[in-house]
C-alpha cells in the first residue's frame, strides 16, 4: 500500500517536474520583441527656415489619434482590408506622444528661433499659439506604402478660437518592406506635416509692429 502511494507521488512529482520544463523552454524560446521610434531624419532636414517674431510662444499638441492605434502594438493593415496589431513589434512610446514629440522637434529646425513648448505646458508660461493635430487616417501596408491624413488647426490663445485649420494628406513608400521601413516612412510623412504647420503659423503670427 505504501509502495503504491510513492509510486503515485513520484508520478505527480514527475509530471510537475516535465509541465515547469516545458513552461520554461516555451518561454525562452519566444521571440523578444523590437521596439522602435519616429525620429527627424538627416536626409529630410529642411532647406528653408521660416521666420517668427522670437517672442512668440509656441504650444505642441495634443495630437489625436484614432483609438486602434493607440496601443503599444505596431498595427499595420493587410489586403483583405483587416488590421494587425504585431506583438512583437512594438513602440517605444505611446504614439501620438510620440508625433507630438516629432512635430516639435521637425518646428525646432524649421522655425529655429521660435519658442515651442509641448502639451501639456505650465500654464505660467505665456503661449500665444497652439498647435492641435487629429490623425484622421493612418494605413500602413509594409508591402506598398503609408497613408498620413491629418486635420490640424492652430488656436489664438487669446482670442480663444481657431485661426487656421487645414487637412493634410500624405503618400509615403514604405522602403525596405518592414518595420524600420515603416518607422522611415512615418517619420518623412510626419516631416512633411511640420512644414505645412510652419507655413501656417507663418501666414497667421505677423512681426510686431513698432511704436
Amino acid at each position: 500500500m505504501r509502495e503504491n502511494k510513492f509510486r503515485h507521488y513520484y508520478f505527480i512529482i514527475c509530471m510537475i517536474f516535465v509541465l515547469s520544463l516545458g513552461g520554461c523552454v516555451s518561454v525562452s524560446n519566444s521571440p523578444n520583441p523590437r521596439f522602435y521610434t519616429l525620429y527627424t531624419p538627416d536626409k529630410e532636414k529642411p532647406s528653408q527656415e521660416f521666420n517668427i517674431p522670437e517672442n512668440t510662444i509656441i504650444g505642441i499638441g495634443p495630437v489625436r489619434i484614432p483609438e486602434y492605434l493607440n496601443r503599444p502594438q505596431i498595427v499595420t493593415n493587410n489586403k483583405d482590408k483587416t488590421i494587425f496589431f504585431d506583438e512583437f513589434n512594438r513602440w517605444a512610446e505611446s504614439l501620438d506622444f510620440a508625433l507630438a514629440r516629432l512635430i516639435n522637434n521637425d518646428l525646432t529646425l524649421i522655425i529655429p528661433k521660435t519658442s515651442l513648448q509641448m502639451f501639456p505646458w505650465d500654464l505660467t508660461i505665456a503661449v500665444k499659439y497652439q498647435v492641435i493635430v487629429d490623425v484622421v487616417q493612418l494605413e500602413n501596408n509594409l508591402n506598398h506604402d503609408l497613408i498620413f491624413v491629418t486635420q490640424w488647426s492652430i488656436i489664438d490663445l487669446e482670442k480663444k478660437r481657431a485661426v487656421f485649420t487645414k487637412r493634410s494628406e500624405f503618400r509615403q513608400d514604405i522602403y525596405p518592406h518592414n518595420y524600420y521601413g515603416l518607422t522611415e516612412a512615418l517619420s518623412a510623412a510626419t516631416m512633411s506635416l511640420s512644414k505645412e504647420v510652419a507655413q501656417g503659423l507663418v501666414s497667421v503670427v505677423k512681426p510686431a509692429q513698432p511704436e
